[in-house]
């Protein structure tokens, strides 16, 4: 009996559990947004939520900078980080899949996404204005996000192009981060999501083709002011910074910047 208790303490501390039967990740010391000062915070780099955290580094906060919003959660889940400040649809995405993690309900940051244009493209812009105003007006575009996000509109709205379209106008490339539910991302193999259609509604209404080029977040608006990509959407904030190197459209859609942490 005694060879078998220490056999079977050994394998916990193998697969990294106490006597207790918990794991060895920390519990969560994030409550409320006062309690970031000190804490580890994670984030997908270049996102609005990369910008806001930078702040509490002067508080003596540690920013850890993920590629992807996915990676910064399983940190999160790996005890690397404390928290990790995301955009709330992506972050209720990534809860619903992981049991173990929570939302604070105290909201972090409200914003307005936007198309990511060229500054001397202001003829596109304009256009694209024009197009926004349309799908606003008609109801499109609550159509199309009511089709993502909601419980009892979900899936009951797909966007589908009208039948008499005539691409005449030439394709508009689209540089995005396919890895931002529900705004973007992949469904068998092909990138869908709020931004996806509302740029295929727009292009539409311009009468163009659509092209999607799937990239890391931070090289969006490098494609843009390259000339490789003509707009950039992916859940997108107007700043001040942003509006040092690119122009945006007007905003197409409120979004809430959250905390998510360990713990039920």
């Amino acid at each position: 009996m005694k060879k078998l208790i220490v056999s079977l303490m050994m394998s916990a501390m193998v697969f990294g559990l106490t006597a207790c039967g918990g794991s060895n990740v920390p519990a969560n010391t994030v409550n409320s947004v006062d309690d970031l000062p000190g804490k580890t915070i994670g984030v997908q780099l270049g996102t609005t939520g990369d910008i806001y955290a930078s702040d509490y580094e002067e508080e003596g906060s540690t920013i850890e900078r993920y590629n992807k919003g996915a990676d910064a959660i399983q940190a999160l889940k790996q005890g690397k980080v404390d928290c990790v400040i995301i955009d709330e649809q992506p972050a209720i995405a990534f809860v619903k899949k992981n049991s173990d993690l929570k939302i604070l309900e105290e909201e972090f940051a409200l914003e307005e996404y936007a198309i990511c244009i060229s500054k001397e493209n202001s003829e596109l812009k304009e256009k694209i204005n024009g197009a926004l105003a349309e799908l606003k007006a008609n109801g499109t575009l609550d159509q199309i996000i009511s089709n993502y996000i909601g419980d009892d509109t979900k899936g009951k709205f797909p966007y589908e192009s009208p039948a008499d379209v005539q691409r005449t106008n030439g394709t508009l490339v689209m540089a995005t981060n396919a890895a931002f539910e529900p705004y973007e991302y992949y469904e068998n193999q092909v990138i869908v999501g709020i931004d996806a259609d509302m740029a295929q509604a727009v292009c539409d209404i311009l009468g163009m083709e659509l092209k999607i080029e799937d990239m890391e977040f931070d090289s969006i608006i490098n494609a843009v002011t390259s000339g490789k990509a003509d707009i950039g959407v992916a859940g997108m904030t107007v700043t001040e910074d942003r509006l040092l190197s690119v122009d945006f459209s007007d905003s197409y859609t409120t979004a809430t910047q959250v905390i998510v942490v360990r713990g039920k």
